[in-house]
């Protein structure tokens, strides 16, 4: 220990502080084992005050994949639980009666491109015989209305064309986003029907929270702004996607959104986010030097006589590694935080205690 050490004795008693009430005695820790570290001094802090709303966290996107097809499926190339990338093959439909339509369709075009032709060149010649005033004004208008017929025509096959085309595309499912597979609902041999869902695939690399709060509670955040959430009891840090009004409850919606890149987030699992609401005034110490000796939570508490174990009653942890005191200490006592690394806050000096000589 350094020079300036103080050496401080255990008291034989400790006071329960006061929870929502009177106090009662609590029996001293005392190992007789002296026990070293540093002096905190409780003081009254600013600290964020913030409003506690529930919802559940969500994955960003979840998408259930069908067809407009009706055919037998030849291949689903993954499993629940599969991890998949934006624009992977997941199922294959048959799709034989697309080919013969195609080629039918085709056919179609080559009649249409036929009767084009032939319609511009009755056209030309109907135009070089009118300016030689050798045909009349009908012939020529007859001509160029078959044109326009022809074409019109041609038209038309080819958007059957590219209706058969996108219609082919849906043989073949392709996953809409980088996700995980969360459900599976056909095998290959099975037959598709227009609408029927194939797979479900999720984006879980992000999770949205989705809460409601009373205006006087969200009315000042916006878009863009971070605030502190929990999910499942793991804290994370989320961005607000949007505020909107519900005026079917009286009641602000709040989004935000949560980065899960890492996977630690579990989808669909509780949330809770902190809105901000100013800043207030409270007493917080250390975590380091709480003790816990089953439900009850205290602090050695510096004392004229020594120290003494003092239990308190505490808030919900911060994520500075201090922690609130709802009660049972005051602005100005002392309590030991024993060594256990550098804690950040005001340090009134090493000190060691123990239960004396």
């Amino acid at each position: 220990m350094k020079s300036q050490s103080i050496l401080y004795v255990l008291a034989a008693t400790a006071t329960l502080a006061a929870c929502g009430g009177g106090a009662e005695e609590a029996p001293a820790h005392s190992s007789g084992v002296e026990v070293t570290g540093s002096a905190w001094t409780v003081t009254d802090t600013l600290v964020s005050a913030s409003l506690e709303a529930s919802g559940v966290a969500e994955p960003f996107a979840d998408a259930t994949l069908s067809t407009k097809l009706m055919g037998r499926i030849l291949a689903v190339s993954v499993r629940e639980g599969e991890r998949v990338a934006e624009g992977q093959v997941l199922v294959r439909i048959d799709a034989a009666d697309l080919v013969a339509k195609r080629a039918q369709v085709e056919a179609g075009i080559g009649g249409a491109e036929a009767m084009v032709a032939d319609a511009e060149t009755q056209v030309a010649r109907m135009r070089a015989l009118y300016a030689e005033e050798a045909a009349p004004r009908a012939q020529l208008d007859a001509a160029e209305t078959g044109l326009a017929r022809a074409r019109a025509g041609l038209a038309t096959a080819r958007a059957a064309a590219q209706e058969v085309d996108a219609t082919a595309r849906y043989a073949t499912i392709r996953a809409p986003f980088t996700g995980v597979v969360s459900r599976r609902f056909v095998d290959p041999g099975d037959f598709a029907a227009p609408g029927a869902p194939l797979l479900t695939v999720l984006d879980t690399r992000r999770l949205r929270v989705r809460v409601s709060a009373a205006p006087d509670g969200a009315a000042g955040l916006r878009r863009g702004d971070t605030v502190h959430v929990t999910v499942e009891g793991t804290p994370a840090t989320a961005v607000v996607e949007g505020v909107a009004p519900n005026p079917a409850a009286s009641l602000l919606t709040v989004n935000a959104v949560v980065d899960n890149t890492l996977g630690v987030l579990v989808p669909g699992g509780a949330a809770t986010l902190s809105l901000p609401r100013g800043q207030r005034s409270a007493l917080i110490i250390p975590a380091a030097a709480v003790l816990r000796q089953a439900d009850l939570t205290g602090v050695r508490v510096r004392t004229a006589d020594g120290a003494e174990l003092r239990w308190i009653r505490l808030g919900a942890p911060r994520r500075d590694g201090m922690v609130e005191v709802l009660s049972g200490l005051r602005d100005g006592e002392v309590v030991l935080v024993p060594d256990a690394g550098p804690t950040p806050g005001t340090r009134t000096g090493d000190v060691a205690y123990g239960m004396g000589s």
